[in-house]
């Protein structure tokens, strides 16, 4: 039997020594606290998105349509929440997704995020914008599942580098982001004349890569720092980049590879033709157009259109182990978490992602078995109206 849901048990007994949770247990009330806590800047940088926000509102009122509609009478005293996904097996279709600068939310960022997920054995999946190198993450999630996502660079020699990096530190997965290859219009960015990599923050992965170095004149100091962040500014996205080009990827990465941003059918089908692993489908939790399509409204189509030839993940708009549920009946074989572990981390460093990894876990289980399903596999469209 699955002991994700002990948790619910565990906060309950805690109770009799009237000791409560430190950080809510609903987890869509963490953001009206990490916005009390949390600098302006970087609450902006965390919670905004593109335009009027009209994508990221969209998300959530994507998951408000779908309903689970119980079942009853069908023996579900025996759960089982594990998966595989591309080789990675896990405790709970569950992943956490790239953010990048997570230092501006707690000083030990991603290396807390690291410990925590291989804590609760789901896997990080680190972002190239990190506060901390690859190899510094790495050795703070130990034996923990790790993957790598990679914005692609112009240099196509510092993408080679950052691949080889990756691979020689321990991350099984690649995860291309492909609808970022300039920044959105961000207003909340905007106005507060905020970018963290102007100011050398999300930039690790690049100072610390010899190719990069090699650039620049040298390792990274005071003295060559703004030549670096410039650099950085000429490098960051490739606008060029076609379908054509994912060979190079090909070349440079053995194991699995899985494009995120994916939002229409024809691109999953290209996905395919391209000899990809996997897509996630994905609008950046509304960070990168103004009035796009809702993810959760984008799967169903991108499911269909694929079928079982490559591995279907999701995100953007998850909050909760129900949204989890929800994303796995519409098709997807795991779940991107966001948004609320990086609050999570805001408000609590590596004690605050463990909570809300463990309340996901808990919720998602509970969900399930309420609604007479006892393995995700057995979650489909009949579970909902």
């Amino acid at each position: 039997m699955s002991a994700l849901a002990d948790f619910q048990n565990e906060i309950y007994l805690q109770g009799l020594g009237e000791v409560v949770p430190e950080l809510p247990t609903d987890l869509t009330r963490l953001e009206a606290l990490a916005e009390e806590r949390l600098p302006a800047r970087a609450f902006g940088y965390v919670a905004g998105s593109a335009g009027s926000e009209a994508t990221a509102r969209a998300n959530r009122a994507a998951f408000e349509r779908w309903r689970i509609v119980p079942r009853m009478l069908r023996n579900v005293s025996e759960r089982d929440l594990s998966v595989e996904v591309l080789g990675t097996p896990m405790p709970a279709p569950v992943l956490l997704a790239p953010i990048g600068v997570q230092s501006i939310f707690h000083p030990d960022g991603e290396l807390a995020v690291a410990r925590a997920a291989a804590s609760a054995g789901l896997p990080m999946v680190l972002s190239t914008a990190a506060s901390y190198t690859m190899e510094e993450v790495a050795e703070a999630n130990g034996d923990g599942p790790r993957w790598y996502q990679l914005y692609w660079p112009k240099d196509r020699d510092l993408a080679a580098s950052f691949l080889e990096r990756a691979k020689a530190a321990g991350y099984t997965a690649l995860v291309v982001t492909l609808d970022t290859f300039t920044m959105a219009w961000r207003p909340r960015d905007l106005d507060q004349a905020y970018l963290p990599f102007l100011r050398g923050i999300g930039v690790a992965n690049y100072f610390s890569d010899p190719v990069f170095q090699k650039a620049v004149g040298g390792p990274v100091t005071d003295a060559n720092r703004d030549t670096a962040i410039l650099h950085w500014v000429a490098n960051f996205g490739n606008p060029s980049l076609t379908w054509d080009d994912l060979a190079f990827l090909r070349e440079h990465w053995d194991g699995p590879i899985v494009l995120k941003g994916i939002q229409h059918p024809d691109d999953a089908r290209q996905a395919v033709d391209a000899g990809m692993d996997g897509v996630v489908v994905s609008n950046h939790g509304g960070r990168q157009v103004d009035g796009a399509i809702a993810s959760l409204d984008a799967l169903p189509g991108v499911v269909e259109a694929v079928g079982d030839q490559i591995t279907v993940l999701f995100d953007s708009g998850v909050r909760t182990g129900s949204d989890v549920a929800k994303a796995l009946a519409l098709g997807a074989k795991a779940v991107l978490l966001a948004r609320p572990y990086a609050y999570g981390l805001a408000l609590g460093g590596e004690a605050g992602v463990r909570h809300v990894l463990r309340c996901v876990q808990a919720e998602l289980e509970l969900t399930m078995t309420l609604a007479g399903v006892t393995r995700p596999a057995d979650l489909g469209p009949g579970f909902l109206a």
